[in-house]
């Protein structure tokens, strides 16, 4: 077996692998919570699937965030998948907006969970938290999905890609 570089084949330096997941595209989510820890929402691209026995979803918080100790102690959230008409609510919750002033915007409903779910949302997943594995700065927060709202099918995705939005049919 041979090694084969490319051209363009950097070190992984902290830089170098921002340039790299600046090139993954991304759903774009807004994920909620709600509970004992308060209200409390924020913009993210790190969500995945895990498995689907049981549905498990990863979402990844960062642990210097402001909503950060909320999600730990609240244990519950909802993944909202935001659709093409999202991207000013994107923007909102993504940055220093007070939290009960973010959810002015939208019309959201209490889940099973009492997190907040976004009624027009491509897709909700309301989820408890099982585990959180600390790595680097972020929290990875395993969800066991416990309920699935699905949007309107023919809505747009808005995606994330080369730091900017992208909206996906």
């Amino acid at each position: 077996m041979t090694v084969d570089m490319l051209s363009d084949e950097v070190e992984a330096t902290r830089l170098a692998f921002r340039e790299g997941m600046a090139r993954l595209a991304a759903a774009v989510n807004i994920v909620t919570t709600d509970g004992p820890g308060g209200l409390a929402g924020f913009t993210a691209s790190a969500v995945c699937s895990v498995t689907d026995r049981p549905p498990t979803l990863i979402v990844c918080l960062n642990r210097s965030s402001s909503v950060a100790g909320m999600f730990e102690k609240n244990r519950v959230l909802c993944v909202n998948t935001l659709n093409a008409s999202h991207e000013a609510m994107s923007k909102l919750f993504g940055g220093s907006t007070p939290q009960d002033d973010r959810f002015a915007v939208g019309d959201w409903v209490l889940g099973a969970t009492g997190s907040p779910r976004l009624t027009d949302a491509i897709v909700s997943f309301d989820c408890e938290v099982e585990n959180a594995v600390a790595s680097g700065t972020h929290h990875v927060l395993f969800c066991r999905v416990i309920g699935i709202a699905h949007g309107p099918a023919d809505e747009e995705a808005l995606v994330y890609f080369r730091r900017r939005y992208h909206h996906l049919k």
